[in-house]
């Protein structure tokens, strides 16, 4: 119990995270050739699909690129700013970043439920959903602002106390579990692996654009949150990958910004100006005369 409640550098802290992030990019890429050969063996292998995996890497460029020259800064601004206000002077121990996992876990829910039920954040989110295919590689998948987001969202919980080192790590630790869940390869686990925690088969679910499958298993590494509130599927069915209308090109300047100019065409195409700010607040496909939707219309 003393080593759990000791204090912990956030400069230890921070490196850790930094090497768990870098050594499993490692692991996936060893991983993704893995798959590959098992994408061969099933007859599987062409040159979409590899086509379509150079296209996810080159998102993740992109996506560093945005990341690095205009959000880094903002992002860690906005957590010390905040962090002057906080409720709590939370330690730094192994138990307080457990619980800031959790935490930022329950924050992951819904920061990624608002980006499928709400036309703006789907405009970056969709990028990830893009890919017909389902490997490691999707899991680098990213959009031109999804390191905006996870900002806003996470910053209550420095609000609350936790360091903004801890916060950040929680996330990585976020990111890096659902990473390792972007494969074909892990079929079903034990039941109670499944009815706990985020798993290959719930995840495949998540990026079905099969209507039972659409908007389900938002959860990063525990599935409970999407049993609790009510938003859980159970993979039954083969998954169809991508989108309801996929973007059929593994160009990637087509995959990286073909959700804006989706948002941008309905945004154009659709009458009075309080409409089209609506178009951005409400879910996908929304539609004005009779309040309709569709579910991750693409």
């Amino acid at each position: 119990m003393d080593r759990i409640l000791s204090p912990l550098s956030p400069a230890w802290l921070e490196g850790l995270q930094v090497f768990i992030d870098d050594w499993f990019f490692v692991f996936a890429l060893v991983f993704l050739l893995f798959e590959l050969g098992r994408y061969w063996l099933l007859k599987k292998l062409n040159w979409t699909l590899i086509g379509d995996t150079l296209t996810n890497y080159v998102t993740l460029a992109m996506f560093m690129g945005i990341t690095v020259v205009f959000l880094a800064a903002f992002y860690v601004a906005a957590f010390y700013y905040v962090w002057q206000f906080a409720i709590f002077d939370i330690e730094i121990n192994w138990a307080t970043v457990l619980i800031c996992i959790v935490l930022a876990d329950l924050v992951y829910y819904w920061e990624h439920r608002f980006l499928h039920r709400v036309n703006f954040g789907w405009a970056t989110h969709s990028v990830h959903h893009s890919s017909p295919f389902f490997n490691i590689s999707v899991a680098y998948r990213f959009g031109p602002m999804d390191s905006f987001w996870p900002v806003l969202f996470h910053l209550p919980l420095v609000l609350l106390g936790f360091n903004p080192v801890v916060v950040v790590f929680a996330e990585v630790i976020v990111q890096v579990y659902q990473t390792a869940l972007h494969t074909e390869a892990v079929k079903k686990l034990p039941r109670p692996i499944e009815a706990v925690l985020n798993t290959p088969s719930h995840h495949r679910v998540h990026h079905g654009s099969n209507p039972a499958y659409l908007d389900k298993n938002y959860a990063g590494i525990f599935i409970i949150w999407d049993r609790m509130f009510g938003t859980f599927a159970e993979e039954r069915e083969p998954v169809t990958y991508g989108l309801t209308r996929p973007i059929n090109s593994v160009n990637p300047l087509i995959a990286f910004f073909h959700g804006f100019h989706r948002l941008g065409q309905e945004i154009w195409q659709m009458p009075d100006l309080a409409n089209k700010v609506r178009v951005l607040t409400n879910p996908p496909g929304w539609q004005p005369k009779s309040g309709s939707q569709t579910p991750r219309s693409e």
